[in-house]
């Protein structure tokens, strides 16, 4: 009997506690949705949070960009990778416009890289035009037999919206590498790419070329020959995986000047070792990098039939300076870059030996870690100069921090003060100069800081 009424009781307790934890979930239900109001209310009180610029980024912003006759450009949203942001850059040039390119070296070039090197080598009619296609997100590298349909396939679609041969259309990819690339996610924007082409809208395609950059970049210049303009712009994206093996990750140079197919290439070789090919972030060689020059021969300006000319000199000068402020670009957006270094040696037994010793400093992670921290630690240069596989003579080699003498005759200088070399090194911009003794062979070469935002940037790249 005892145990009879002890069940009962506990039958009717029972449904009491059910009610009970029902209210209980209800109440923190209606908490967490009031929680979460606050929280939402909150978000759209505080700004949007502010992106990571360069601190070495153009004081001025993006420059003003003359328009290029004969060239039009747009900009689209593919979501290739990135969402909410333009990933896909279209140029559409003229008949007549002569190519020139020079692309990486590496053994693992990109499937857009190999396309556009057999195209060029094919040396199709320019009276055809010509156009440029390039996505960020994805580098289309490592990615097999796929790769080639995905180059194949943009190539064929870009022809039917632009009315461009396949064989004059040159893509570019960069990004991660060894995945697919989503190549009908661009197909499907270039017809509406196509109809929005403009002359002006070459500011839009630099951004749209953007993958880790912080900042677009673009650069121009305007020369008079004989009283009518050449008109030269360009733009670059690049900011790690930067040790060109001919040129950066990315850049694009057009101008309306007239010359002829092999001269324009043969221009472009040489400037692009005196320029991109001296640039240095972290040691590595991109499987992408690509560097193609467009002339449409739009200007009233008489032809550039000879380099040693008036006008060849003065045409190849204002392409240099271009092409030099787009390097130096890519340098000062270094992946968490805060300093801009300029390397230069002199006094070195060939020219050869100096690019040699330029490199091995710049590329140096405990030199580039020592600038980063403001050290004047010139034994990590000592320490370069002599990995570097080029001769020297402990006795013969100076070293300077700008017009700072630190070392010579194989020990520190007299004159040297440490504080004074520490003052120097607080610099934005620096200059480590190097002389070898040894003879007249020199070499510039331009680098940045390795900082821990390098290694973050990289470390979450694909997350």
């Amino acid at each position: 009997m005892a145990k009879d009424k002890k069940k009962k009781k506990v039958e009717t307790e029972e449904p009491g506690k059910k009610k009970k934890k029902k209210a209980r979930i209800k109440s923190l239900k209606r908490e967490v949705e009031r929680m979460r109001s606050q929280i939402v209310a909150l978000s759209e009180k505080v700004p949007a949070k502010t992106p990571v610029i360069s601190p070495l980024a153009p004081a001025a912003g993006f420059p003003a960009l003359p328009v290029i006759e004969g060239a039009e450009f747009a900009a689209g949203e593919a979501g290739v990778r990135y969402r909410g942001r333009p990933d896909v850059m279209l140029a559409r040039l003229a008949p007549g416009t002569t190519i020139a390119g020079v692309f990486t070296r590496s053994a693992t070039r990109s499937a857009p890289v190999l396309d556009c090197e057999a195209k060029l080598a094919a040396t199709p009619d320019p009276e055809a035009g010509a156009a440029i296609v390039v996505n960020s997100g994805n580098s289309n590298a490592f990615t097999g037999a796929s790769g080639a349909e995905a180059v194949k396939a943009i190539s064929a679609g870009l022809a039917e919206a632009a009315g461009v041969p396949e064989a004059r259309i040159f893509t570019a990819s960069t990004g991660v590498i060894g995945e697919p690339l989503p190549h009908e996610r661009i197909t499907a924007v270039l017809g509406d790419l196509t109809e929005r082409l403009s002359p002006e809208a070459l500011p839009m395609a630099a951004r749209a070329i953007m993958t880790t950059d912080t900042f677009p970049k673009g650069a121009a210049a305007v020369i008079e020959v004989e009283g009518q303009p050449i008109r030269i712009a360009g733009i670059a994206k690049g900011s790690g995986m930067i040790a060109p093996d001919m040129a950066t990750m990315l850049a694009y140079v057009f101008t309306d000047a007239k010359i002829a197919q092999p001269l324009l290439q043969r221009m472009l070789g040489k400037l692009s070792d005196e320029t991109f090919n001296s640039i240095t972030v972290d040691g590595d060689t991109s499987t992408s990098d690509t560097l193609i020059l467009a002339a449409t021969g739009k200007s009233e300006a008489p032809e550039i039939t000879d380099l040693r000319s008036a006008a060849g000199r003065a045409f190849q000068e204002a392409l240099r300076g271009v092409m030099l402020d787009l390097a130096q670009q890519v340098v000062k957006d270094g992946e968490g870059a805060t300093k801009f270094v300029e390397v230069a040696v002199t006094g070195a037994a060939s020219p050869a030996d100096a690019r040699k010793v330029a490199m091995a400093i710049a590329n140096s992670p405990l030199v580039k870690t020592a600038v980063a921290g403001e050290d004047p630690n010139w034994g990590r240069i000592v320490m370069a100069i002599g990995k570097s596989g080029a001769k020297a003579d402990r006795d013969l080699i100076s070293i300077r921090f700008g017009d700072i003498l630190v070392a010579e005759k194989g020990w520190v200088a007299e004159s040297y003060a440490e504080e004074v070399g520490a003052a120097y090194m607080k610099r934005e911009e620096l200059a480590i100069r190097v002389d070898l003794g040894l003879g007249k062979g020199s070499s510039t070469v331009w680098t940045c800081d390795f900082t821990k935002r390098y290694i973050e940037i990289n470390a979450d790249y694909r997350s």
